[in-house]
């Protein structure tokens, strides 16, 4: 039985009509706050996956490119083209051939309550039952422990199934949360993934929350990626961070004080404040220049 809804929304062009089956909808538009880059390189091995475009948001209706502009290609002086900012639903295969969506560019800068309402639409129309976001956030562990991924997520039975940081938090929200809450309110089972970045390279490219983040996607909806690169990068990300460390007696303390915490298995901890971080990243970057 299809138990698909018809679909229409002014914010979103249905470039394959109907829209193509599939149970899950992993959420890329860019997070409030993306440490080490993880998120953003997590999206990257996703968009690597043979995909087709099958719906199209209204990007000038969504997108101020003054904070977002265009790029204009020029050569020989000559007005080639330009790229505009666009926000796209994709049908993607991955590396096992399983089919899923993928909603993937910029966060849309307006209209954010239109947006969860086209998204939950569109959700609607494919038959998706599951919704995954990513994000990454510095928090207080060592580069020399496994990464650890938190999750929220539409039931705490499902967060707890990835990891939980306790108690309340109160914090800023990026849209891919609002559309959370919106699919989560229609029924849908929502999984927002964040992976902790040691907070003294948090904004240094760390390709271990990537890979954290896709081994999760993968156990909680199936989705296949081919992470050899990301492996490998985050391989020498590991060594060249090693050889910074090892170089300042500081750093080594802390780094032990961090592993000792990790290898307590006390719950998650808390986000460190954003002067703490700077701090931490103000020392670490003064070592890297000598």
């Amino acid at each position: 039985m299809d138990d698909r809804q018809p679909f229409h929304h002014d914010l979103v062009e249905v470039l394959v009509d109907p829209l193509p089956r599939a149970e899950v909808l992993v959420v890329s538009l860019d997070p409030w706050i993306d440490a080490g880059f993880g998120a953003s390189q997590a999206r990257t091995a996703l968009v690597a996956l043979p995909s087709r475009v099958v719906g199209r948001f209204d990007a000038d209706a969504l997108v101020d490119h003054q904070a977002r502009r265009p790029v204009v290609r020029i050569v020989e002086g000559v007005h080639d083209a330009i790229a505009w900012p666009v926000i796209e639903l994709h049908e993607v295969t991955d590396t096992a051939g399983r089919t899923f969506l993928h909603l993937r560019g910029p966060e849309p800068d307006h209209r954010w309550r239109a947006v969860t309402v086209a998204v939950v639409g569109l959700c609607a129309a494919a038959g998706v039952r599951s919704v995954l976001s990513l994000g990454a956030y510095p928090a207080p562990m060592p580069h020399t422990r496994a990464a650890r991924v938190v999750a929220s997520a539409s039931s705490r039975e499902i967060a707890e199934r990835v990891g939980i940081v306790p108690g309340q938090l109160d914090v800023p929200a990026g849209i891919n949360a609002a559309i959370e809450v919106a699919c989560s309110g229609a029924g849908l089972e929502t999984v927002s993934l964040w992976a902790q970045v040691p907070h003294y390279v948090a904004n240094l490219p760390y390709p271990a929350a990537a890979l954290a983040l896709l081994g999760q996607v993968h156990d909680l909806a199936g989705i296949t990626v081919d992470t050899g690169e990301l492996a490998t990068a985050a391989a020498d990300t590991h060594r060249r961070i090693t050889e910074l460390v090892a170089s300042n007696d500081e750093h080594l303390d802390m780094v032990r004080q961090l592993e000792t915490a990790y290898d307590e298995v006390v719950p998650p901890p808390t986000v460190p404040s954003g002067d703490e971080i700077a701090a931490e990243l103000e020392r670490f970057l003064r070592s890297e220049d000598r």
